[in-house]
């Protein structure tokens, strides 16, 4: 499950706010927060998306100011440390206001993408030149001398470098193009699109859940394109109105509910040059998800990755670009659901012999090498190592890096050899999380740190032992102060990672109202070794509150079986858990009073919050819901089908896990907030639960705001914020309340 304002809404948002119980938080804490939110957690001006370039003598990277969200394209060279301006929106656009197509703004919000300008960029495999998207155009530049070229054409999708360099495929109209560089020629490869047949870009359910944005894939030789087909047909669709604009059509979306028909899917092989498609062959009635697609080297062959609905069982196939026809690799089954590495798998090595995979098959996720036919060679980590990916492969030397380690709530880089067992090389120490990006050398690599005392940025490392040889320039603005968070792990029946978050002022002798910052659910950890994360917490915590997170059983890092305990009921194992950690925190704390807990989440947190006011009121004195999916008949299939299966397989499951089943329980405040134009978690899940509370005579407050899943504009979330905690101020203060 993943997540435009004009002035007009900003002056009904501030008359609501104004119009709200309690008043404005202290100019201090007013100015902590407009800060925070207008560097986006200081994360503006720092470097986004490098890349080494193929010499390694370079990086490539994308940067905004500190309180500027447009990115622009820069290069740093590692020898001397000077640093370029290669190439800015504003030259390209020359004064002209950057406009985006609603594909392309459906597609930045299936990636969470709220930021401006060079959102994205790509070197060719050579390194001499760089493609960049900007207003649904598409421009190459050349490293050497910086000059610009656009290509002909316009509301272009998805444009990739062809790996010779010498072409750029992208989509327009539901059809893959290729343009070739020297004579601007633009050949459409496909034909045929219409509203509901589109070709060479990835359906909803891949983009949202599957980490799979990518509808089409470019040989090693340059010569072909394999692409998807997506047929949505019998995909039912929504429709997302503009209500300042009542005037405009609505926005017309495929979106596939549980239990309803699944967009249909294939793979066709094209000529560069165009060429009458051969499809390939697999059994798509049986595994109707497309997962991956994997054609990097050479002497490898063409790999895909496909699903059953039901998401137990998997095959690894390899294909015959000739024909189409498909062999069987591997197989993965599993009773609850099988997980997809974010990693595209598999990982070939150069010389086609052997593959890198991802499985859960042992219990927790490991590296396994497989030889061409399948065949396992030996597991790389073992399965108590905690892996949270795998990074990369280095052939020379026979070695992988991959990110993990013993403590979930930090992240650290290991070495692992591909030979027999041995012990592997730790290279990063400092408390925090980590992540590597490397490129086609293997002497150095970029290191990205987030680190518990605060610090954070990018470096250039040395490969063998992870020592600093660079830093890349950043602009951006450093907090003040960090946020005084503590992390533990809980005692009793069952140790869950948690964190506390206490007031500046802070007073043993006192005693603290509790607010659950929560998420609880799949796929994403609230608790993690890296201080930006707690920012609002502490903002929220220096109100005169205490705030905690808590990540109980369903959520990643602590095994297969920790993961799936939620499998058929997604509340019950989730607030026993976030329940018994709030008791565990107080023993540990005694500030804590849980006479006075509110909870607050967004999305499944939303989802979460709601639930726990409505099934557990002696716990949990009022609640803040943001987003919240009430019923999951009315979220997409690739999600809610993975923990709860089929509605018609799984009523009480789904009965048990819907917020309506409890909405006539709600005796206690809820504030209830929700974009009017999400397209991920519709508004239509707040107006059902708003519609049940009302007519079971239940008061509740409800905010709805113009926007979608994504709450980034800042001053919308400094109002946003504002109002959730003046609601929490209202409920939890005074004790005597």
């Amino acid at each position: 499950m993943r997540r435009h304002l004009n002035l007009a809404w900003f002056a009904w948002i501030v008359l609501f706010v104004c119009s709200s119980r309690a008043a404005e938080p202290e100019l201090a804490d007013l100015r902590y927060f407009r800060e925070l939110v207008e560097t986006r957690n200081y994360s503006l001006g720092q470097p986004v998306s490098p890349q080494l370039t193929p010499d390694g003598k370079a990086v490539v990277f994308l940067r905004g100011g500190a309180r500027d969200p447009v990115l622009r394209l820069y290069e740093f060279t590692i020898a001397d440390g000077s640093l370029r301006e290669i190439l800015t929106p504003e030259k390209l656009l020359q004064g002209a206001e950057e406009k985006l197509t609603a594909e392309e703004r459906s597609r930045r919000e299936r990636s969470r993408q709220s930021l401006r300008g060079f959102t994205s960029f790509q070197l060719s495999k050579d390194g001499s030149k760089l493609l960049v998207a900007l207003s649904n155009k598409l421009y190459v530049l050349r490293r050497p001398d910086g000059h610009v070229t656009e290509l002909p054409g316009r509301d272009w999708i998805d444009p990739h470098f062809s790996p010779d360099g010498r072409a750029v495929a992208a989509v327009n109209g539901g059809e893959l193009h290729v343009v070739e560089l020297e004579t601007q020629k633009d050949t459409a490869l496909t034909s045929g699109a219409t509203e509901t047949l589109r070709h060479g870009t990835a359906e909803f359910v891949a983009q949202e859940e599957m980490d799979r944005r990518e509808g089409f894939w470019w040989s090693p030789d340059s010569q072909s394109i394999v692409y998807q087909e997506t047929d949505n047909s019998g995909v039912e669709s929504r429709f997302i109105a503009n209500p300042l604009h009542p005037e405009m059509a609505p926005a017309k979306n495929f979106y596939p509910r549980a239990g309803t028909q699944n967009a249909k899917v294939r793979l066709g092989i094209v000529a560069r040059s165009g060429s009458e498609t051969r499809w390939v062959d697999w059994d798509r009635e049986k595994y109707p998800y497309l997962a991956r697609v994997v054609w990097k080297e050479a002497a490898a062959p063409l790999c895909v990755v496909v699903q059953n609905r039901a998401q137990q069982d998997e095959l690894l196939l390899s294909v015959d670009p000739a024909n189409g026809a498909t062999r069987e690799l591997l197989r993965e089954k599993d009773a609850a659901w099988l997980n997809l590495d974010h990693k595209p798998m598999p990982i070939w090595l150069k010389d086609g012999r052997q593959f890198l995979w991802t499985t859960e098959r042992n219990g927790a996720w490991q590296v396994e090498l497989h030889s061409a036919d399948g065949a396992l060679v030996r597991a790389i980590t073992p399965a108590d190592f905690q892996l949270d990916e795998l990074i990369d492969a280095n052939e020379s030397d026979r070695s992988i890096v991959v990110a993990g380690g013993p403590d979930s709530r930090e992240r650290h880089l290991f070495r692992f050899s591909l030979e027999a067992k041995a012990e592997p090389q730790r290279l990063t120490h400092e408390p925090g999380r980590h992540h590597g990006v490397f490129g086609e050398t293997k002497e150095t690599f970029l290191h990205r740190f987030d680190l518990l005392d605060g610090r954070t940025g990018w470096e250039v490392a040395r490969s063998a032992d992870a020592k600093q040889i660079a830093q890349l320039p950043s602009v951006a603005v450093r907090p003040s102060s960090l946020p005084q968070v503590e992390l533990l792990r809980t005692e009793g029946a069952r140790s869950l990672d948690a964190a506390i978050v206490r007031p500046r002022d802070f007073k043993k002798t006192s005693r603290y109202p509790v607010i659950l910052d929560v998420y609880a659910g799949p796929g994403h950890k609230q608790v993690l070794a890296q201080p930006d994360r707690y920012m609002i917490d502490q903002w929220m915590a220096n109100r005169g509150y205490i705030v905690v997170a808590i990540d109980g059983r369903g959520t990643p890092g602590h095994g297969r079986d920790w993961e799936r305990a939620i499998r058929g009921n997604l509340i019950e194992v989730a607030l026993a858990d976030q329940v018994a950690g709030l008791e565990a925190l107080a023993k540990h704390e005694p500030a804590m009073d849980l006479k006075r807990v509110g909870v607050v989440g967004w999305s499944f947190g939303g989802y979460f919050s709601a639930m726990a006011v409505m099934q557990k009121p002696e716990i949990f004195r009022c609640a803040v819901a943001g987003a919240p999916v009430v019923t999951w008949e009315n979220y997409d299939t690739h999600y809610t089908e993975r923990y709860l299966g089929l509605p018609s397989e799984n009523a009480d499951g789904y009965k048990k896990s819907s917020v309506l089943t409890y909405a006539s329980n709600l005796n206690r405040p809820l504030l209830l907030i929700h974009g009017l134009t999400d397209d991920n978690v519709y508004f239509q899940h707040s107006v059902q639960l708003s519609e049940a509370l009302f007519q079971s005579g239940k008061s509740f407050n409800f905010l709805p705001l113009l926007g979608t899943h994504m709450v980034s504009e800042p001053l919308l979330r400094l109002r946003r914020q504002t109002r959730i905690i003046d609601f929490f101020d209202a409920e939890l203060k005074p004790a005597t309340k």
